[in-house]
């Protein structure tokens, strides 16, 4: 039931985005956008500026991607890539890095391998007394709430791109 809408925009070379940090300045031709405004949910509130899931989540999609993106030399094109998510009933982030990496080829961006990922979860009853636990894949969002660990991995047919573990208990 996650859904999302990904676009790409290729620019020119004067597009980049000028980076100054305390640690790093430069430019970057790779920008990725994650946006999960609350009627994904299901909620009817504000969409206030981006908060902390944004920028973790559009990082984890950006991270999986670099590594198949040609160089400056093979396509010297600056590109924009805007995730939208309409509905979220699991892995958003996951559905962008899938959604991203077919709206690259599709724009005829030449990436060396296509990169999906899943998600994964640890469900526990380890905080009742019990000791047993399962692993889920495809993970949905009742049963990330009460699970123990959130795994997310993303990669090509040759390895592992992107990787994001949150523990919970």
């Amino acid at each position: 039931e996650t859904q999302s809408i990904t676009t790409v925009t290729l620019g020119m070379k004067n597009d980049e985005k000028l980076v100054d940090e305390v640690l790093y300045r430069g430019k970057e031709r790779f920008l990725l956008h994650y946006n999960f405004p609350p009627f994904s949910t299901g909620e009817a509130k504000a969409a206030r500026g981006v908060g902390r899931r944004e920028i973790g989540h559009g990082a984890l999609a950006e991270k999986a991607l670099l590594p198949v993106l040609p160089t400056k030399e093979e396509f010297p094109y600056t590109i924009r890539v805007v995730s939208e998510v309409l509905g979220s009933n699991g892995s958003s982030s996951m559905g962008s890095t899938c959604g991203s990496s077919l709206s690259l080829m599709d724009a005829g961006v030449p990436i060396k391998r296509h990169v999906a990922g899943i998600a994964m979860g640890l469900a526990s009853d380890f905080n009742e007394g019990g000791n047993s636990y399962k692993l889920l894949t495809d993970l949905q969002d009742l049963e990330d709430g009460k699970g123990g660990m959130d795994f997310k991995v993303a990669g090509t047919t040759v390895g592992i791109t992107a990787i994001q573990l949150d523990t919970k208990t």
